[in-house]
């Protein structure tokens, strides 16, 4: 852009003073005033007989008794700039979106209008409101009460004879957002409104639970959507930057909105990390080993040796199929692959493939012969083992799980001891994703996978759990990305969050139907592999780790599948943070907490109360159980020295195809 020439403006006509009323008044120049220590000296123009104030030199500030500010070259510079910023923050924006809705233009329309079926939920609730009016009164005064303890508290504020809090919640943690009281004032309005409504659709009684859930769950996304931080005109800490930077935040805002439009195809695909800082097998992904085995559906990859001996019963993961598996591998210091070799464990490691459409009739029955079955074989075939043991990842953890009733029904023994991972088993109280297994919400995923070839999306996925924390996931980016215009930070955690992979239709819809819509697993009716399973027969030690924050697998949730194995030796520890943070949480990090309990009693509440907190990982408590459950030490296995060939160096193949 073309820098304004710094040259003495022309003289500006001024505006007369304004008159005193009942006084004439009459033209007398004012003396010039003097400028303390000028750069340059600049010539001044002859003031004119009828001006009341000289006009200001370029550069310079106008007098304090000037009615009229008139910019400086500067000041005209900086608006010029904000301008020209603001249109091109325009234009990228219009042209995004015109190109989006081109992309767009020759697919089918969207399946239906409301396809979490909330309109339905939204109606019982209003219904209900609506045949109580002394509710509906009760409410509308309790609304009122709390605007008026807001003005009262906003004057004493004003007044100076109240201070207020620092905000907890971190969409205005800013100061900005305190500082000005107008900013204040409209944040306070918003968390009152939302927390107003939320409250009022949670104090509806007379509703199925379900649909009382539901209508709740999509009332709190729309408050937060509604949050004043989500928009420019009523955010002052991205009005703050567009101010510092002449608009060129919101230029750099837009482009990033652009990027993430061509990025989803049409689709806003909200950026959560540097992409292009991560490259598995390079950065993440790096633990040393061999892909020893490979078929249609996983690879399996047993890692090098970090110790001299190890013990002599192997260490077989099975992750989540919705993720990959390097979220155990991402940086060599947060690796708990590594961190297992380190501790003189063989550890394998089953690696998905991303399934596209020729998998979309493989379900639990294949997935349990030619997943679990076929990769516990192999495990004791590389290293002559008699037994193994196993641990399960969240879903992985499911499967693991029904795999050891169906072992139990046919008096396999190969498998010593299981490790679940934030696994569910017993789906009663699995949180706001049953909210998401309706038979009409089902009917949409069906839709979206035949339309797929039979597989659904992996960005399908990571949209529903995004919304289960849209603050964070979702509202945190928008203003950080477009608002403010920043980088996504590199972060390992969120790069492999989106690299997520296809599903099966048949085994995605089995796994919605049967376990979150009938919980037929922990019923004992689920049937696998041509066996009715019961969970209750399986005998050998268990060890369950929860967290206390986790939203994709609750605690409660948790804590019930660990007891729905009433006949197994159950070792239970819940941990600090959520479903991912939680687990990978390495000794070295001294991060959140973790606690234990021997007993098992009938709640979840009854275990907290008697358990015993720890500082730090988990990691600890839980390698102590495996060793005892993992024999001898004998000399450390080499994945290129045992009877499986190496076919490539881990990470291999499958988990390097993107979806």
């Amino acid at each position: 852009m073309a820098r304004t020439p710094r040259t003495p403006p022309e003289p500006l006509p001024v505006a007369r003073a304004p008159r005193k009323s009942g006084r004439p008044t009459s033209a007398k120049p004012r003396a010039p005033r003097a400028h303390t220590a000028p750069v340059e000296t600049v010539p001044q123009p002859e003031p004119r007989v009828e001006a009341q104030a000289e006009a200001p030199t370029a550069g310079s500030s106008p007098p304090a008794d000037t009615p009229f500010a008139f910019p400086g070259a500067d000041q005209r510079e900086m608006l010029e700039a904000l301008s020209l910023n603001l249109a091109r923050a325009a234009m990228t924006a219009q042209s995004a979106i015109a190109e989006a809705a081109l992309s767009q233009a020759d697919r089918p329309a969207a399946l239906s209008p409301d396809p979490f079926n909330v309109g339905p939920a939204m109606n019982s609730v209003m219904t209900s409101l609506a045949s109580r009016p002394d509710k509906l009164f009760a409410a509308q005064a309790d609304l009122f009460n709390r605007y008026m303890d807001l003005w009262a508290t906003s004057t004493r504020r004003a007044a100076g004879e109240e201070t207020l809090a620092p905000s907890k919640d971190k969409r205005f943690k800013d100061p900005a957002w305190s500082e000005n009281p107008m900013f204040d004032m409209m944040r306070q309005s918003y968390l009152v409104t939302s927390d107003w409504m939320n409250g009022l659709v949670s104090s509806v009684e007379d509703v199925d639970p379900r649909t009382k859930r539901r209508a709740e769950f999509f009332t709190k996304l729309l408050t937060d959507a509604f949050s004043p931080s989500n928009f420019l005109a009523s955010n002052p800490v991205a009005l703050k930057a567009m101010a510092e930077t002449n608009g060129e935040s919101l230029v750099k805002g837009m482009q990033n909105f652009a990027a993430d439009l061509e990025r989803g195809m049409g689709k806003l695909k909200i950026s959560q990390a540097d992409y292009g800082k991560f490259v598995v097998g390079e950065n993440v992904a790096t633990a040393p080993g061999q892909v020893i085995w490979r078929d249609e559906l996983f690879e399996l990859i047993q890692f090098d040796a970090a110790t001299e001996t190890q013990h002599t019963v192997p260490l077989l993961i099975f992750p989540p199929w919705i993720n990959k598996f390097y979220i155990m591998d991402l940086q060599p210091e947060n690796s708990l692959i590594r961190w297992l070799s380190a501790q003189g464990f063989t550890v394998f490691v089953c690696s998905w493939v991303n399934p596209d459409k020729d998998k979309a009739g493989f379900g639990f029955d294949e997935y349990l012969e030619k997943g679990i079955y076929r990769a516990v074989e192999k495990t004791l075939e590389q290293t002559g083992s008699k037994t193994v043991n196993t641990v399960g990842y969240c879903i992985g953890g499911t499967l693991m799980g029904a795999a050891l009733a169906h072992m139990a029904a046919r008096k396999d023994g190969r498998v010593a001891a299981t490790t679940f991972f934030a696994a569910q088993h017993d789906f009663a109280e699995a949180g706001d994703l049953l909210l998401f297994t309706d038979e009409h919400w089902l009917g949409q995923v069906e839709e979206q996978m035949d339309a797929a070839g039979g597989v659904l999306p992996g960005a399908a996925m990571a949209e529903t759990f995004n919304a289960l924390r849209a603050n964070d996931l979702i509202w945190s980016f928008f203003v950080s990305n477009y608002l403010m215009g920043k980088s996504p930070a590199a972060f390992d955690l969120l790069f492999w969050n989106a690299d997520q992979t296809r599903m099966p239709k048949k085994l995605h819809l089995d796994y919605l139907r049967s376990m979150y819509g009938q919980n037929l697993l922990s019923k004992g009716e689920f049937t696998i592999g041509g066996i009715k399973v019961d969970l209750s027969k399986v005998t050998i030690p268990l060890y369950f780790q929860a967290s206390r924050e986790d939203h994709i697998a609750p605690m409660n949730s948790v804590y019930r599948s660990a007891r729905a194995f009433s006949n197994a030796a159950v070792t239970l520890t819940l941990a600090g943070s959520g479903h991912i943070a939680g687990v990978i949480n390495p000794p070295s990090a001294n991060k959140y907490q973790h606690w234990t309990n021997a007993a098992l009693p009938g709640t979840l509440a009854e275990w907290q109360a008697a358990a015993v907190e720890h500082p730090g990982s988990w990691w600890n408590h839980w390698a102590a159980w495996l060793a005892d459950k993992s024999g001898d030490m004998i000399p450390a296995r080499d994945p290129n020295k045992g009877p499986l060939k190496p076919i490539e160096p881990a990470p291999g193949s499958y988990v390097k195809v993107k979806s």
